[in-house]
């Protein structure tokens, strides 16, 4: 018996060493979060706080842009960890992409999943598909945090799932005028939660009826719009300094939201055109400012 116990002693540390490796390579793999938009909710609760409606048609919603800050909130809150990507989901006759959801789509790091639009413009199947990408992704550990915009009672069962495996569930609401947009279970399930007010949507949700585009003044093209990019980029090089600009080349291909939204209100002013709700031009114009940011590095 006696002559077992070296062997056993050495399995033992043999199974230590092995224990104290793993651990060390889980602690240097770094934490990853990923963003889930209802985007139905976003577009009534928004709509109603900023342009007072929740109709569509009456606001233009800049979706590349309230996608980018929701990125850049994410990445202050969870600041150790790296996104995997922002998950969009939204409704469409037959599945069939809109061609604003087309737009989305193709945005860097931006997956897009569709449910059905019924005769009442109501989605069907969006709360299933959350579910299904967030209790997958959290199942096969390749996030640890979820970031929820929503507020429907029937997410409950996503955010369970999430949790069942591990993943901490996030909710962020979209600030109520009057009352309350979110259901009280889906509150009292997350992990946390946290309410978006006016100021940080305002950037983002404009009627449809602004003074310059009612004036007839004509769509600019992507390569006016580019120019002025660059030549904000310029200015700002000139005004602010190297440094300033500097430290934005480690968020590439994405801006801070208040430079972001500099940036927009600068161009439009230049352009004398409302840029809200134009994605294609959006992009154009950060296209143009990072070609001169990156010129000068």
């Amino acid at each position: 018996m006696n002559d077992d116990l070296p062997a056993l002693a050495a399995r033992i540390d043999r199974t230590n060493e092995l224990l104290t490796r793993m651990l060390a390579e889980v602690a240097k793999t770094p934490s990853t979060h990923a963003i889930f938009v209802d985007a139905g909710y976003l577009y009534a609760a928004a709509g109603r706080l900023v342009a007072g409606t929740e109709d569509r048609r009456a606001f233009d919603l800049d979706a590349e842009g309230l996608i980018e800050a929701l990125i850049d909130r994410a990445r202050s809150i969870f600041a150790d960890s790296r996104l995997l990507r922002v998950y969009w989901y939204d409704g469409a006759r037959r599945r069939i992409h809109t061609a604003e959801q087309q737009s989305i789509a193709e945005l860097p790091d931006v997956k897009v999943r569709l449910g059905n639009l019924n005769a009442n413009n109501q989605q069907k199947g969006v709360d299933s598909l959350i579910r299904s990408d967030l209790e997958s992704l959290a199942r096969h550990r390749a996030i640890s945090d979820a970031a929820l915009l929503g507020g429907d009672e029937d997410l409950v069962s996503a955010v369970e799932a999430a949790q069942g495996y591990g993943a901490r569930v996030h909710l962020w609401g979209i600030e109520a005028p009057d009352g309350r947009n979110q259901a009280e279970p889906l509150l009292w399930e997350v992990d946390s939660q946290r309410t978006l007010d006016l100021d940080f949507f305002k950037p983002y949700v404009s009627r449809r009826t602004a003074a310059y585009e009612s004036a007839g003044v004509s769509r600019p093209t992507r390569e006016a719009v580019r120019f002025v990019g660059a030549q904000i980029a310029a200015k700002w090089l000139a005004a602010r300094g190297r440094e300033t600009l500097a430290e934005l080349l480690p968020g590439h291909p994405y801006l801070p939201g208040s430079v972001d939204q500099d940036l927009l209100v600068e161009a439009e002013g230049i352009l004398q055109y409302s840029l809200r709700g134009q994605a294609d031009l959006r992009r154009a114009l950060r296209d143009g400012f990072w070609e001169h940011v990156q010129t000068q590095y």
